[in-house]
């Protein structure tokens, strides 16, 4: 009869009159993983487990230490790792039973290696190793369970991705060398075993990482010949031997080199790629070019007289440099010139952007083709410029130069403010700017003085400045244009400069029949490339005309009483 009782696979749990019967105990219970790191969820697996009670009731130790219960079930038991847990035997207690769940191995995260070692804030490390548990757990900090973070000099940093043997992240900006560790968090249960201890960390062991300063390249794309500028720290006061920059493999001209910025040209024949810099013996890829090939679309006007601003559109035409100029102030490179020809007879250049060039038909334009031409070059074996300078062609289209033409004018005499139509073709747009007294240039486009304005025909009427470049002229005076087009021109007859008073109130007339003379005006380029020779005119003569004596003050308005009227004081 005892023996039979010993043998029951299961009785009732009850209490009664102070003594208690205990159910059956489970044939076997097992942790699943049987290993892990301190703070790795784990779960004991059987059944019969019963229901959680409380937790002085239901608990869990490895090795005699306890365990922070997360789910109790029937059949499964979920609890954290100690973080003081040591390798040996699991057990379930429940009540005054034990319940042996097998042995757990205690495993203590390792890095091998990281990748990079040297690496700029900003950019994603990766770190390889062992044991380093299979998920950085809760992203919110401040959770009770803790976060598994990687520790960079004194920063901690969240992960962008975590497996048990890899870990990628991402240097902050504000890092600096040091020491790299991954630390495991954990939740350890209070003496009554309910939540929880201050979250505890196990380390693991510290790999050197080395920051170093981070390196802007601008641009990143263009055509050949464009500047390239790195920007950064730490390049050396001058250029060594052995020193350079490369793009795409190939070695590029370099212009200046200081301690902070190194500026060098797109090489000719240049193919997209690294932007790899050589310094003090060491190779670092500090960035990726795109070499651009420029394209011209569409030139507005196709034909028009001397003075008309010509409008190439395209793409990737770059950066504007003149002849042995550079937009740094402190270089002086000469690589050639960036310029456009019209008919063989180098144009003005007014703005020079990635996508649209204009410039001055020169005084000396003929018809014919326009190239835009980009200065390419190529560097000695030592970086210096340069074994080989030329020039790159970009066919732009065919331009017919335009000479103005006058077939008639109306009327032939006139008196002060009068209207006179000139009519004719190829008298082009009408302009009226301030001279090309400063023409420099930046990166983008040319600066333009405040007192500049350029007029295209439909904004005749917001001319601001005093120099004309397309003008009527009355016997030397000009007439205030009021229209401009190609084939016609309405001028008033002027009156400035025409009359005036001399002494004793007498009045000169200073009307007179003389030419009337249409004229555009323009510049050349000068031999050496520079902006530009003196204003030079295109005139053409209409004809004849005379001033009448019409639309003049009364000369009575001279001999008034006003006190300052009279000389004769």
């Amino acid at each position: 009869m005892k023996n039979w009782i010993m043998t029951v696979a299961a009785v009732l749990l009850w209490t009664w009159g102070g003594f208690e019967v205990l159910a059956a105990v489970p044939s076997t219970v097992t942790v699943q993983p049987a290993t892990g790191v301190p703070g790795a969820t784990v779960s004991i697996v059987g059944k019969g487990l019963g229901t959680f009670k409380s937790a002085q009731v239901n608990r869990v130790t490895f090795g005699g230490v306890p365990a922070l219960i997360q789910r109790w079930e029937s059949d499964v038991v979920e609890v954290k790792v100690p973080s003081t847990a040591q390798t040996g035997p699991v057990e379930v207690l429940i009540g005054k039973k034990k319940l042996p769940a097998g042995t757990f191995t205690v495993v203590y995260p390792k890095i091998h290696s990281i990748n990079p070692q040297e690496i700029e804030p900003g950019h994603t490390i990766e770190i390889l190793g062992e044991h380093f548990g299979l998920t950085a757990g809760p992203r919110d900090p401040n959770t009770m369970f803790g976060v598994n973070e990687v520790i960079v000099g004194n920063l901690v940093v969240r992960p962008r991705r975590w497996k048990d043997d890899r870990i990628e992240v991402e240097v902050p900006a504000n890092a600096t060398s040091g020491d790299i560790a991954v630390r495991l968090a954990s939740s350890d249960p209070l003496p009554d075993g309910s939540c929880c201890v201050p979250v505890r960390h196990t380390v693991s062991n510290a790999v050197p990482l080395k920051l170093i300063p981070s390196i802007r390249v601008d641009p990143v794309s263009g055509p050949v010949g464009t500047k390239v500028v790195l920007f950064g720290q730490g390049f050396g006061a001058a250029k060594a031997a052995g020193d350079g920059v490369t793009i795409g493999g190939q070695p590029a001209p370099v212009a200046q080199w200081t301690d902070s910025t190194i500026v060098v040209h797109l090489p000719l024949g240049a193919e997209s790629g690294p932007v790899v810099l050589k310094a003090q013996g060491r190779e670092r890829t500090v960035g990726n070019f795109t070499v651009h090939v420029p394209v011209a679309k569409e030139v507005v006007p196709a034909a028009a007289p001397i003075g008309t601003l010509l409008k190439i559109r395209g793409e990737h035409f770059g950066f504007y440099s003149e002849s042995g100029k550079s937009p740094f102030a402190f270089a002086d490179f000469n690589t050639g010139e960036n310029r456009v020809e019209i008919g063989g007879v180098p144009a003005v250049i007014y703005r020079w952007q990635d996508e649209r060039i204009d410039v001055w038909v020169p005084f000396s334009a003929k018809s014919g083709p326009i190239v835009v031409y980009r200065s390419a070059t190529k560097a000695n074996p030592d970086g210096s410029c340069c074994a080989e300078k030329t020039v790159v062609p970009i066919q732009a289209g065919n331009f017919t130069l335009v000479t103005p033409t006058i077939e008639s004018y109306t009327p032939k005499s006139a008196g002060l403010d009068d209207i006179v139509t000139i009519k004719g073709s190829g008298f082009g747009s009408f302009l009226k700017t301030a001279e090309h007294a400063y023409l420099g240039i930046n990166q983008k486009a040319y600066k333009r003085r405040e007192d500049v304005e350029i007029n295209e025909p439909e904004a005749a009427d917001t001319v601001l400045s005093n120099v004309s470049r397309t003008e009527v002229l009355f016997n030397g005076t000009a007439g205030l244009v009021q229209s401009w087009t190609d084939n016609e021109i309405v001028v008033k007859v002027p009156h400035r400069n025409l009359y005036g008073i001399g002494k004793k109130g007498q009045f000169y007339d200073n009307l007179a029949t003389g030419p009337l003379v249409v004229r555009r005006g323009s510049w050349d380029v000068l031999p050496d490339g520079t902006c530009c020779t003196p204003k030079k005119w295109l005139t053409l003569e209409a004809g004849t005309f005379t001033i009448e004596a019409k639309g003049m003050p009364d000369p009575s308005y001279f001999n008034s009483n006003r006190p300052d009227a009279s000389t004769n004081q």
